[in-house]
């Protein structure tokens, strides 16, 4: 099966769901969109924005491995 993404004024649903109602599950299948989806797109956009105007905090490796070390031995005992 392929994937498509529609956009549509909100007083044609009706007409647009009626339409697909016309075919088969084995045809076609309705996913609805995650609510989310925007707000993540926002949120990415504004993390690769951050890396383009040089304002990003990046840490390294071993940073990063000393972090992890020192939050799990928090939870350890």
């Amino acid at each position: 099966m392929e994937t498509i993404r529609l956009e549509f004024q909100p007083n044609i649903k009706a007409k647009i769901l009626e339409l697909l109602s016309s075919f088969s599950s084995d045809e076609l299948k309705i996913v609805p969109e995650r609510s989310t989806f925007e707000d993540e797109k926002r949120m990415l956009q504004s993390r690769i924005d951050k890396i383009n105007d040089g304002t990003a905090q990046f840490v390294s490796f071993e940073e990063l491995d000393q972090f992890l070390e020192e939050t799990i031995s928090k939870y350890e005992d």
